[in-house]
């Protein structure tokens, strides 16, 4: 029993390294906008991958909410560690990854824990949630262009460094393409991480 415990810890604590290291897995202000894509993709795939082996190793639903559990205490420790750097504390934005879990949780669940149809139905859930959500969430940093320009970070490349507003390119197209790649993507990679569990 004690080793099973423990390798739940150790597939929990995997998973969450995978998914940190799957994109830019925190908004910084001066990048945020820009990066949503891309974290729209990279966030709402890598959850469902991490969360699926981890659900159906279990069998248990809600194991997906403690996995995003577990990622946003990572994310709220880095942005402490930035505000005591002396940056703005909204110059990190957490993302939201507990409400998609639920819905993945709740799928599972409500499908009588089929896992077919937790891949299916809850990717597909998980993938059109997360953007949307973290684009809630990004709207209620206060003024992200200012902070973005006043508080670039030292280790920015040139490349990513904020040239001139454009408020509108940022804020029309990323919510639609993030959610709908996002939801695509979720569901072939989510079955072939429950492909891998059954190996």
């Amino acid at each position: 029993r004690t080793t099973h415990y423990l390798f739940i810890v150790v597939v929990a604590v995997n998973s969450t390294l995978l998914t940190i290291n799957a994109g830019d897995y925190i908004f910084y202000t001066d990048w945020a906008w820009t990066s949503f894509v891309v974290f729209s993709i990279s966030q709402s795939t890598m959850l469902v991958v991490g969360a699926i082996y981890y659900m159906l190793f279990t069998g248990v639903p809600g194991t997906a909410t403690y996995y995003a559990t577990i990622m946003t205490i990572y994310t709220w420790v880095a942005k402490g560690a930035w505000f005591a750097l002396g940056y703005p504390y909204d110059f990190v934005v957490v993302p939201v990854w507990i409400p998609s879990a639920m819905l993945l949780d709740l799928s599972y669940w409500a499908t009588r824990r089929n896992k077919h149809a937790a891949i299916l139905i809850g990717g597909t859930l998980v993938g059109m949630s997360l953007p949307v959500f973290n684009m809630i969430n990004l709207l209620l940093v206060k003024d992200p262009l200012e902070m973005a320009f006043k508080y670039p970070r030292p280790t920015l490349p040139p490349y990513m460094t904020p040239i001139e507003p454009q408020v509108g390119k940022f804020y029309n197209s990323p919510v639609a393409l993030g959610a709908g790649a996002g939801a695509v993507l979720s569901v072939p990679i989510a079955a072939l991480g429950a492909k891998l569990n059954t190996w």
